[in-house]
């Protein structure tokens, strides 16, 4: 189990982004994103190895929602490192 989960600024920044997209649409939706993230990264902190890596970093699709969370594993440190909170409708090339 990783020690440390560590969310860059990007990626805390678009978790509060779909947050307030989905609070918007739905009272308690963003909430309920939120949660959702969270149980993500539990699991992700639980065993970082469960996912395959694709390229430089790892893609963990969120359930219920069209996001994926693209992350990074420092095994000699155990951290996780939250790079970004993808949308998987947007282009690619912007995921990190």
């Amino acid at each position: 189990m990783a020690k440390v989960c560590v969310q860059l600024a990007k990626a805390q920044n678009e978790i509060l982004e779909a947050w307030e997209w989905y609070e918007d649409k739905q009272q308690g939706l963003g909430d309920r994103f939120k949660q959702e993230i969270a149980n993500k990264i539990k699991l992700i902190l639980s065993n970082p190895f469960h996912y395959p890596r694709k390229g430089k970093y790892i893609e963990v699709n969120i359930d219920h929602f069209p996001y994926l969370i693209v992350f990074d594993y420092d095994e000699n440190e155990d951290v996780v490192f939250i790079i970004s909170v993808f949308h998987t409708s947007r282009y690619p090339g912007k995921k990190y």
